[in-house]
């Protein structure tokens, strides 16, 4: 299905900025240069690299990301102050997201201001920053929460001001996707100003509401690798490509072949492990069991599955387990060099669906080849080494320890113990 977006749409990935938010997670310098470098090679124009006002050493972190001389815009971001967009600047920063709480939960209950207090407070940061011939990005926190009307006047400010776009923050993740399309195209007929959506996950919707941000009118996206950040992160940089590429018929210019490459790198830089069934990068997420689905999948891999694993940078797996069926039975057989006409493949089955009952696993090669050892004696007689180049011929139940091969399986052994972040002073 092909749709119709109002925007070429451009990407803002906040891995180095609210990614790193995550709780726990820390990012070296050396970590957000591969990461950056990484994130522009696929084709992302803009990264959120950092919070120059928390001090010196971030500063330093960002002027590194700005040495590097990326063909892509950095931006950070500041509180409405002047002293951290100065801060930015002094990191050698040209583009600045100004972030200010416009729901009047914030305004009485953290900042304990008026609207008032906000209206000038974002005049001044504006002023400040255009000043100084900054791009200006104006950050709405907690914009989904707040009064239409009283955003509408925001927004008015801002491109009165000359800031450059506004920053839709559904801050607490508690949109659905209905409610973010109606909004954002308010807001875009409202006011002329370019707009971006920056959804977090606290309900699971996140590339949900990017998308339908996006199909309102929005020309930005904010993600982040992996859906890192605050809680239950944002929406995911991978899941909103490949979304945008094959639900929504729109090419976004990513090099997605490297997806996987680069969730893995920030996964291990994170030290947040990529659960094996994640959209997208996840390890198991092209793993048939089923009869009916290996069935399909031997026929044409387009019946159960709508890309090819090879355009994340992932394969295919066949696993043996208790729903499996003849056809994937064959298939593995054939892979191991065994002639499947020399068992009972009924039989053999029915071994390999009790052995994935007892284990509470798929079956591993190994486990395979000691079954056909006992159902195919003609193959393996009783004691004999299976022949030279086969897998080893064991007798325990190796699919109760190591259900895949290694290859299949995310490998963390040369990960650091993560560790716990001090507690409050």
């Amino acid at each position: 299905m092909t749709q119709r977006f109002e925007h070429e749409i451009v990407f803002g990935d906040t891995t180095l900025r609210d990614g790193e938010q995550t709780a726990g997670v820390v990012f070296t310098r050396a970590e957000k240069i591969a990461i950056a470098r990484l994130l522009v090679e696929i084709g992302v124009t803009e990264l959120e690299c950092g919070i120059p006002a928390m001090g010196r050493d971030e500063q330093e972190r960002v002027r590194a990301l700005v040495d590097l001389g990326l063909p892509a815009r950095l931006i950070t971001w500041n509180r409405a102050l002047i002293s951290d967009i100065q801060a930015s600047i002094d990191a050698g920063i040209r583009a600045v997201d100004i972030s200010l709480s416009v729901s009047d939960i914030h305004i009485a209950l953290k900042l304990r201001k008026s609207r008032a207090w906000i209206k000038e407070q974002l005049k001044v940061a504006i002023g400040f920053a255009k000043q100084q011939n900054l791009y200006v990005s104006v950050g709405g926190e907690d914009a989904s929460r707040a009064d239409q009307a009283f955003l509408r006047e925001l927004l008015q400010i801002a491109k009165n001001e000359g800031a450059d776009r506004f920053r839709y923050c559904d801050t607490l993740g508690v949109l659905d996707p209905f409610t973010t399309f109606e909004r954002i195209a308010t807001l875009r007929r409202q006011v002329d100003l370019p707009l971006e959506i920056h959804a977090h996950n606290d309900l699971g919707m996140a590339t949900a509401n990017a998308l339908a941000g996006l199909r309102a009118g929005a020309q930005f996206v904010s993600t982040t690798v992996n859906g890192l950040g605050e809680r239950a992160g944002n929406a995911a940089l991978e899941e909103v490509v490949m979304a945008l590429k094959h639900a929504c018929g729109v090419e976004p210019s990513i090099d997605t072949s490297r997806l996987v490459e680069l969730s893995e790198l920030v996964s291990h830089a994170s030290k947040r492990l990529v659960p094996e069934w994640k959209p997208v990068v996840g390890r198991r997420v092209f793993s048939h069991e089923s009869g009916l689905h290996t069935d399909g999948v031997l026929k044409n891999p387009l019946n159960y599955e709508g890309f090819d694993p090879a355009e994340v940078g992932l394969q295919r797996y066949l696993v043996l387990g208790k729903h499996s069926g003849r056809h994937g039975l064959i298939q593995r057989l054939e892979q191991l060099g065994l002639d499947p006409s020399s068992f009972n493949l009924e039989k053999l089955l029915l071994r390999v669906r009790q052995e994935a009952q007892r284990c509470k696993q798929p079956l591993d090669d190994q486990t395979l080849t000691r079954l056909c050892g006992v159902a195919g004696s003609q193959i393996f007689p009783s004691g004999e080494a299976p022949p030279a180049g086969g897998m080893a011929y064991a007798f325990s139940c190796s699919s109760c320890s190591d259900a895949f091969p290694r290859d299949y399986k995310h490998d963390i052994s040369g990960f650091p113990a993560a560790k716990t972040p001090p507690g409050p002073n």
